[in-house]
């Protein structure tokens, strides 16, 4: 149970846990692109899959990605991170993450842009806090844009490692 006895002057009192508002991070998730991507795409709608690294553990029923759209299972204050390594170069290569309330209109919410890198890698991350009030209606997607359709600007996947990847964290009940 959430239960646990504590001592108030000699008297065991009994504590439920269950009871107490935002009482600890209930869901926790991440996902990764599995495969380089270099051309636009708005939504990154293919190659996604869980993080599945030794060691990982997700927290609650997790988020769930179709086509590239995210969905919450529970409502509550979301801390969102995403990040990337790109090879830039002469284009420009963005990372943008979109949310949506009404579950239609989409707004860009957070930019990474990386610049013309000289074909070295170049890796970058961007955080938002998302107030999921509504789990039909609340979702997200990240978009690639400016890329020059070629091997030497890209955003990097892999099955094994994070390169690009998001990160869903809830910390407390919606406001």
């Amino acid at each position: 149970t959430d239960e646990f006895l504590v001592s108030d002057a000699g008297t065991l009192k009994r504590i439920d846990y269950s009871l107490i508002k935002g009482g600890g991070i209930t869901e926790a998730d991440q996902y990764r692109l599995t495969a380089d991507l270099n051309s636009d795409a708005q939504p990154i709608s293919s190659n996604w899959e869980r993080n599945d690294s030794t060691g990982f553990g997700k927290i609650g029923t997790g988020v769930t990605q179709s086509s590239g759209y995210f969905s919450f299972a529970s409502t509550g204050v979301y801390f969102i991170n995403f990040g990337t390594t790109g090879e830039v170069d002469s284009d420009s290569l963005a990372l943008s993450l979109y949310t949506t309330t009404d579950n239609s209109s989409y707004s860009n919410v957070a930019v990474i842009n990386l610049g013309d890198g000289g074909n070295y890698p170049i890796s970058s991350s961007k955080d938002f806090i998302f107030n999921v009030t509504n789990t039909t209606t609340h979702k997200c997607y990240l978009r690639a844009s400016s890329m020059a359709g070629n091997n030497n600007t890209r955003l990097f996947g892999s099955t094994n490692e994070n390169y690009t990847q998001i990160t869903f964290i809830r910390l407390g009940d919606s406001v």
